[in-house]
């Protein structure tokens, strides 16, 4: 099913407008982030964790207004962006949808501007999700909840990444991906689909592209 607690996101193509608070909205800002650190083990250094805390900041600044009150604090997201480009290796504008729990694991490489990522993903080093080419600057994947992204993986385009899905190691996926289907190579092809059971969902649950945010 999808994920009620995520802002809608803005259709299958385009970034949303950044105008609003798009942190998931059945959670404070500051239970998120310890919740953001829980998935990241506690660790206070890593960059994974970082990344995400001045995503959640520069949603939250959007729920401050006026907008003369919120110039300092936006002030402060620009320059932590940029500093975790520089030290963390991890691009992951506000403007993109991000649920709960998600992992980014190890660091490097990753540029993640998706339409949307959802609840419980993981997502690994050398990442690259966002537009196929300079052509077609509006058409980015969505990634639904429990999904699974190995290292080196590229997903472009308008597509969407089924629940639960598993993306491997740099396979590169420019078409939708069923729910549940484990995708490798290049280009990406589904080889099998997992249990629905490994991530909670009910046996024989159906494939298609129910469950996405």
């Amino acid at each position: 099913m999808p994920d009620s607690t995520l802002p809608a996101a803005p259709g299958a193509t385009g970034l949303a407008s950044g105008a609003e608070n798009l942190n998931p909205r059945d959670i404070a800002f500051w239970a998120l982030v310890r919740e953001d650190l829980a998935t990241h083990n506690g660790d206070l250094l890593s960059q994974g964790f970082w990344a995400l805390f001045w995503h959640r900041f520069g949603n939250w600044r959007m729920s401050v207004k006026p907008k003369l009150l919120r110039a300092p604090l936006s002030l402060i997201y620009r320059i932590m962006f940029k500093a975790c480009e520089w030290l963390c290796g991890i691009s992951l504008p506000y403007t993109t949808i991000v649920g709960r729990r998600v992992c980014l694991e190890h660091f490097g490489g990753m540029i993640l501007v998706p339409v949307s990522i959802g609840s419980d993903v993981t997502v690994r080093q050398n990442t690259t999700m966002g537009i196929p080419s300079n052509q077609a600057r509006a058409t980015r994947p969505i990634i639904a909840d429990h999904g699974d992204i190995g290292a080196g993986a590229v997903i472009v385009g308008d597509i969407i990444i089924g629940r639960g899905a598993i993306i491997g190691a740099n396979a590169v996926v420019t078409k939708s991906v069923p729910p549940y289907a484990v995708v490798v190579g290049v280009p990406g092809r589904v080889i099998r689909y997992r249990d629905p059971a490994e991530i909670g969902d009910p046996p024989g649950s159906p494939n298609g592209l129910a469950g996405t945010p």
